[in-house]
């Protein structure tokens, strides 16, 4: 059987597949189907300073080949995700690498999240999420910026010692000039791609299918866009790249890693059958026995241009 180590630098995991955030909840609520050790890591929801009630309803629709969602970001905030037995003190028991997703509306709440998880027992990582809108500058994404978002890194960096991932946004010109700007400031990782914007109208009534009128466009129809931006930032940027958008199979997974991807993140596909990950794992492994691979690292790259 191949070796699935898994190095992203100041990260090692014992496969390259880990949940995304927003789609796994905070790992308790997949519990029940199987150990969460299994899985390379578990990405928990995004967490913000305070509590967020999220969006109002409708803010999902089901799509031909994927979801689109408005969900709000919604989450307990970092006290009760510290404390509450469903969160973080239940995460401990299951000995899982957890990486937690981390959000604000302005800089010194991206701060405070992480001040607040460095040095916290059972949380490996963080991810920051910088595709949120910056209130104070008039509702700009950091993640479609340059300068807010080297700032917004490069803060963040200064409140943790915690290996750093960021997590780009695809609704920009040119993907590469953003991972170097990140890198710059300080991630020591990025994953991509985080949801395209889209909408949806119902002809019938007329009205947008999302409360929120704009959403999120996830699942399958988003992989051939998440892939070439994995690759576009692989060849700009000389560290572990997470890749995920509409993986739901492990052929998925290769081609990403073949791309330049190091690990990869299942989401969308979680919510129609909660074990694909654990899928996935198989069929890497199995992908990387039929081929004469001894390990994962193998691959990482290794498309033929």
């Amino acid at each position: 059987m191949a070796d699935l180590t898994t190095d992203l630098g100041k990260l090692i995991l014992n496969n390259p597949v880990m949940t995304a955030s927003g789609t796994f909840g905070y790992g308790y609520e997949y519990s029940k189907f199987y150990s969460l050790d299994k899985l390379g890591a578990v990405v928990v929801k995004g967490i913000s300073p305070s509590p967020v009630n999220g969006n109002p309803i409708p803010r999902h629709f089901e799509l031909q080949s994927g979801l689109l969602n408005a969900i709000g970001l919604q989450n307990p905030g970092v006290d009760s995700f510290l404390t509450g037995d469903e969160y973080l003190p239940f995460l401990r028991t299951t000995n899982s690498t957890v990486i937690v997703n981390i959000w604000g509306k302005s800089i010194p709440e991206y701060r405070e999240v992480a001040e607040r998880l460095d040095g916290v027992d059972g949380i490996h990582a963080l991810e920051i999420n910088i595709s949120c809108p910056n209130i104070k500058e008039g509702g700009i994404a950091f993640g479609t910026d340059l300068k807010l978002a080297y700032k917004v890194v490069s803060e963040v960096r200064k409140a943790t010692s915690l290996p750093l991932i960021t997590k780009l946004s695809p609704n920009v010109t040119k993907i590469a000039d953003f991972a170097k700007v990140v890198v710059d400031a300080g991630s020591d990782m990025i994953s991509l791609i985080n949801t395209l914007t889209g909408m949806a109208i119902d002809i019938n009534t007329r009205k947008p299918r999302l409360a929120n009128v704009i959403g999120g466009v996830s699942g399958p129809a988003i992989k051939p866009v998440a892939l070439k931006l994995v690759y576009d930032t692989a060849q700009a940027v000389n560290v572990p790249i997470i890749g995920m958008g509409g993986i739901t199979t492990g052929e998925d997974a290769i081609e990403f890693l073949l791309a330049g991807a190091s690990a990869i993140a299942v989401g969308t596909a979680i919510f129609a059958d909660p074990y694909a990950p654990i899928k996935v794992i198989y069929e890497i492994n199995e992908y990387l026995d039929n081929n004469g691979y001894n390990s994962v690292k193998e691959i990482i790259g290794k498309v033929e241009i």
